[in-house]
């Protein structure tokens, strides 16, 4: 099992760096004007990894944020995208210009075909991106539930060679209220995969409770709003959270 990684967020929205509250676009704040910027800054605290979302890629089905991506795959960390892909040339043009992982995640609910496609071919450079409300996965920028439940999608992705998930649980996102542990290492156990965790997380306590479960999958966690609104620094998560440097 690998280490607990950190994984700084930079959500994109009209060429800006936004936080949404439950993916609600109509609860924005915004924290910065340059993604780029914001990449460097998290360059320089440290972070090995960085989580990039296209919202407005999210909602229109197609890429539209990627030179904020391209940028930020130029730095010295590794960079993980989500948000608007929805096709093989999609998947290319990140993977073929220096961005480490690409996300699937509505895509792998609407087409399941195209993504054990895509995990055939890229293997490891492809996670499922699990977003969840009441357990079933949400689709299309968050603005529509499915009937497929994040468990079962996650042991057929696994079947086909998923490694890594990515789940969020939409009604921890941008609260600040704690993450869903029990969901997400509910996801691991049942796919038998690693798992990162996304949203809710607003304290060193939370890292620290879900960096508990690394040797159980959960092998990392996103950080959002947290650090955007001053709970607690990168440095001090990298430096507090065993294996995350």
């Amino acid at each position: 099992m690998s280490d607990f990684i950190l994984y700084p967020a930079i959500d994109m929205r009209d060429g800006k760096c936004v936080r949404l509250v439950q993916g609600d676009y109509d609860q924005e704040t915004i924290y910065g004007d340059s993604p780029a910027d914001m990449a460097r800054t998290f360059e320089q605290a440290g972070a090995f990894w960085l989580h990039m979302v296209d919202l407005d890629g999210a909602k229109a089905k197609k890429r539209i944020n990627h030179e904020h991506v391209l940028e930020a795959a130029k730095l010295n960390m590794r960079v993980q995208i989500g948000g608007g892909i929805r096709t093989k040339e999609d998947v290319a043009y990140y993977l073929d210009r220096g961005v480490d992982r690409v996300i699937l995640g509505s895509v792998a609910i609407s087409h399941p075909d195209f993504a054990k496609e895509m995990l055939a071919e890229y293997g490891e450079k492809i996670a499922i991106g699990l977003d969840a409300r009441d357990g079933y996965v949400a689709v299309n920028g968050w603005l529509e539930t499915s009937e497929m439940t994040a468990v079962n999608v996650g042991k057929e992705m696994a079947a086909h060679g998923a490694k890594t998930f990515i789940f969020t649980d939409i009604a921890k996102d941008g609260m600040l209220s704690g993450p869903n542990v029990d969901a997400i290492a509910e996801l691991a156990r049942e796919t038998g995969q690693e798992v990162i965790a996304s949203g809710g997380v607003s304290s060193i306590d939370d890292l620290q409770k879900l960096a508990s479960y690394k040797g159980q999958g959960i092998s990392g966690a996103i950080i959002g709003k947290a650090v955007y609104t001053g709970r607690f620094t990168m440095e001090e998560a990298l430096r507090k959270v065993d294996g995350a440097c």
